[in-house]
């Protein structure tokens, strides 16, 4: 039981560097929508592609947009905070729980 409770132990914490990476991409996302940065620049390319399809899929959901401002990003950060909350430290309490 030990090998299963560090292992729900190493998918919380890779889940939570991972979620916190995600967010600081979206930060940087909605950062650059304020300007308007070189379009070819592979950094600029990389949070474009991994940000815009996540923001596509809320602004199609949901009227985000209010006069002018997107807060897709805003959106975005609280699901991610909810995850962390919620199912980070669930991984956390079930893999003390087992040992």
């Amino acid at each position: 039981m030990l090998v299963l409770a560090n292992f729900l132990e190493a998918i919380a914490v890779v889940l939570d560097y991972a979620l916190s990476i995600y967010m600081w991409i979206i930060v940087a996302g909605a950062v650059l929508s304020w300007v308007s940065p070189d379009p070819y620049n592979p950094i600029v390319r990389f949070i474009n592609t991994v940000t815009e399809p996540v923001f596509y899929q809320i602004r199609k959901r949901l009227p985000v947009s209010f006069g002018g401002l997107d807060i897709s990003p805003v959106i975005v950060i609280l699901v991610i905070i909810f995850l962390q909350t919620f199912v980070v430290n669930s991984l956390h309490g079930l893999a003390r729980s087992i040992v």
